[in-house]
């Protein structure tokens, strides 16, 4: 612990002074591009109401476009900076009782604009246009819709501190064209699918933004954008006028039915069976199960504008998108996958924190559950309910076999209950206070959490951020002085701060954060307990030049050191990385770092005493390495049909904490190769890894991508193949229309000897009414039998699935 504190001090004594001090008012050199604002942004600008709805086809040949307001002469922000942009860019508002209306106009050489019948969400690559509405006009939180030149729609949040989520969908209708010289884009969004504040005299802040891809990805932007400051929102323009919106109630029904016949290769003999007869071999068998139909519905109530209710009964989270494979041999700790599931994505935005305190893909298969969120005034707040049927949930072989049900009998049909409170209150102009509790109670399993939280501004470009989280736990803890599982009350506590300051060409982020060996989140994602870590970073930047053909650079260098709660180092790591950009939208990086683990026995397993074996082969508990890392990416665009990325690194001295890595991999660490049984022999080894991935843009409406990683460990005592995983992902979609695709996916994982393939025809006219027919397909190639683990050649089946999913958004206005 003293260590750390040390690192803390020595890390704020670094902090240049200019940091601590209070920014002076004069225009200094790290803030030379800002300029003084003409009187048409610099005070809100009033939308006009309409007296008839324009038509949304994208053509702006509607009479009523001429009473809209026009925002204009935008300025580019990236690469330039606040200078001409290379094609003028105008934007008309109005609006009515029901709608907020837009139009742009972007006017552009009709040949080379970059643009396909995408996939929603899928233009951030291509020209498009974008607006931030922050609809409460607290600098803090923005809708995010963007659209490309097909009106193709992009929409999600962005949260001052917590980056991009994409994930939101908001119902809105939107039409796109191209034209002889541009394209236009005409936009109708319903004041009911948004959280907002209106009324007289009430303002919305907002940018206007609009991309050209092939120009080094520029950007422009309507309101000058500073450069070294850390907030976006803080330099938005204002709106404002909407008044007399009608503020009826809305209730939105989707209810969804899906027809699904899987099959699967189950066990052929119990347990019991197998462990009585040494000599029988089981290898499994496949069955078919009978077609399900599994409905549900989910429901939301608009309770005032700005406060809804969520609720969902038995609801269809049969995944569409399946989750990206993801080397799993020789890791440690678990691995974070995002939440895709539509009723957890709404509102999700409040509930997060810098300590992941709340990760909805912990609620498996819930039964039912309901959800309130909204702001009023200054307070955002959310609460959910859930009840998940998961932990329950057996499989008729479990429930067959006598060996296993008789551990499992008291969980059967059990359900866990997990409930989240969430309550944030805006102080000052742009930092906020939070509180958080989760709770999640099952059967001999039960987790309470509580805490706090904070992001200040401390000026306009430092910005301060804190949360202490408190936890107690009744359940089973592993315990490796006894070398058992011991069930138990655990108290513990988790913690995270950091200062953040961003200017010009200068930067840096100092952050401590840490969890104590009895931190458990049920609710929420815990990479690691008892650990500590301390890290500073740095960024150094040069002032683009968008007329070159190199166009800037950027390092970025760290330090960073972790140790546990007993004092003890566990990591420490420090690097240093060069980001070169050219045109092209070429880029290129180097890193370079060297690090230092260590490791201890009861992180593995039993504690050693004088009768009994530790966790680690040999005389010594714990093991230490010196290692180095190289390594070099880059990605490049040359032309609108072709994308190309690669990495290559190579890492010296990193641990092989002698896990082996299945049947085609055994361990393969000196202690190993004498005796298979003995204890883990963690050691030196060396990687090489590689990455390369194509996307290929064949039409405006079909595109296919490949992508090959392989990652290699190789033990340095030995000279032996720790692993070889090499993993290649191809996507194809054939896009028929903006609504309905095809879309095919094939991943191939050769540590996992398995193949997965999904096929999918959908149509999805809007967020809520959709129509899937999909497949998806598991299989061995060359792999082995996960019964009795002998050796299969050739391809063998582990699962497939056939499923119809349809929902409907029925919409009323109360």
């Amino acid at each position: 612990m003293k260590y750390g504190v040390l690192l803390f001090i020595i890390l704020l004594c670094s902090i240049p002074a200019h940091a601590q001090a209070s920014e002076s008012k004069a225009t200094t050199k790290s803030e030379s591009s800002a300029i003084t604002l003409p009187p048409e942004k610099a005070r809100p600008v009033v939308i006009p109401r309409f007296d008839k709805s324009p038509t949304i086809d994208g053509k702006l040949d509607d009479e009523i476009w001429k009473t809209a307001v026009v925002f204009k002469d935008f300025y580019q922000t990236n690469p330039g900076d606040n200078i001409a942009p290379s094609k003028p860019t105008e934007v008309m508002m109005g609006f009515d009782s029901k709608f907020f209306y837009m139009a742009f106009r972007a006017f552009d050489d009709p040949s080379k604009i970059r643009a396909t019948i995408a996939a929603r969400d899928a233009i951030l690559d291509e020209d498009n246009v974008r607006v931030f509405l922050d609809t409460f006009n607290d600098k803090r939180k923005a809708y995010v819709l963007a659209f490309n030149p097909h009106g193709v729609q992009q929409d999600g949040v962005m949260t001052e501190g917590g980056g991009m989520d994409f994930n939101v969908d908001v119902v809105m209708e939107s039409k796109g064209i191209i034209t002889e010289d541009g394209y236009t884009v005409e936009v109708a969004i319903p004041f009911k699918s948004l959280r907002y504040e209106a009324g007289k005299g009430k303002l919305w802040g907002i940018h206007l933004w609009r991309s050209i891809n092939r120009f080094d990805s520029e950007l422009d932007s309507w309101m000058p954008i500073v450069r070294g400051r850390a907030s976006q929102l803080e330099q938005e323009g204002h709106i404002t006028g909407l008044e007399g919106i009608a503020t009826e109630r809305t209730l939105e029904i989707i209810p969804t039915l899906t027809l699904s016949e899987e099959g699967r290769r189950v066990k052929v003999f119990p347990q019991a069976f197998l462990d009585a007869n040494p000599n029988v071999i089981d290898n499994g068998r496949f069955v078919n199960k009978q077609i399900k139909a599994d409905p549900g519905v989910s429901i939301k109530f608009g309770i005032t504008p700005n406060v809804t209710l969520d609720f969902t009964v038995n609801p269809d989270f049969a995944q569409v998108e399946a989750d990206q494979p993801v080397v799993t041999a020789n890791q440690r700790f678990p691995i974070f996958f995002d939440e895709k599931r539509p009723f957890f994505l709404e509102g999700a935005d409040i509930f997060q924190t810098p300590i992941q305190a709340v990760h909805t893909r912990t609620i498996i298969d819930p039964d039912y559950a309901v959800k309130l969120s909204g702001k009023t005034g200054r307070n955002s707040f959310g609460l959910l309910l859930a009840s998940d049927n998961a932990p329950g949930n057996f499989s008729e072989e479990e429930l067959n076999d006598p060996s296993v049900f008789t551990e499992v009998a008291r969980f059967v049909d059990k359900n866990a209950y997990v409930g989240v409170l969430r309550f944030k209150r805006d102080v000052g102009k742009e930092s906020s206070l939070g509180m958080i509790a989760t709770s999640y109670n099952f059967i001999e399993k039960h987790n309470q959490l509580g805490g706090i939280d904070g992001r200040l501004k401390l000026d306009k470009k430092t910005v301060f951020g804190f949360q202490m989280l408190g936890t107690t736990s009744r359940r089973f803890f592993y315990d490796p002085d006894q070398d058992k599982d011991v069930y138990r009350t655990g108290s513990a506590v988790a913690y995270y701060w950091n200062l953040d300051y961003t200017s010009r060409n200068f930067g840096y982020l100092i952050q401590g954060q840490g969890r104590t060996r009895d931190y458990r989140a049920d609710v929420g994602f815990v990479p690691r307990t008892n650990t500590n870590n301390y890290s500073s970073f740095f960024r150094f930047s040069s002032d683009p030049k968008p007329k070159s053909t190199f166009i800037g650079w950027t390092i970025f260098s760290g330090l960073s050191t972790n140790f546990d709660w007993q004092g003890r180092s566990q990591e420490a790591n420090a690097f240093a990385s060069l980001n070169l950009q050219f045109t092209k939208q070429l880029r290129i990086s180097t890193e370079y770092s060297d690090f230092y683990e260590r490791i201890f026995e009861e992180e593995f397993g039993p504690k050693r005493t004088a009768t009994r074996q530790g966790a680690f082969f040999g005389n010594d508990s714990e093991r230490s390495l010196h290692g180095k890392a190289l390594s070099l990416s880059m990605e490049i665009t040359p032309n609108k049909k072709l994308s190309l990325e690669g990495f290559i690194g190579h890492r010296w001295d990193i641990f092989d904490f002698d896990f082996g890595a299945g049947p085609r991999f055994p361990r393969v660490s000196p202690a190993a190769l004498l005796d298979p049984d003995a204890p883990l022999d963690p050691g030196a080894s060396n990687t090489f890894d590689s990455q390369l991935a194509c996307l290929y843009k064949f039409t405006d409406a079909f595109n296919a991508s490949i992508e090959y990683r392989r990652n290699r460990f190789t033990r340095n005592e030995t000279g032996r193949t720790v692993f070889i995983d090499n993993i290649t992902s191809l996507h194809a979609t054939h896009q028929f229309t903006r609504f309905t695709f095809v879309r095919v996916r094939l991943d191939y994982d050769t540590l996992e000897s398995s193949v997965r393939g999904q096929y999918l025809l959908a149509w999805t006219p809007n967020p809520g009414t959709s129509f899937y027919v999909g497949y998806n397909d598991t299989l061995n190639y060359n792999g082995f039998n996960p019964f009795s683990g002998l050796h299969e050649p050739g391809f063998r089946r582990n699962g497939r699935t056939f499923f119809i999913k349809t929902s409907y958004l029925f919409r009323r206005s109360l």
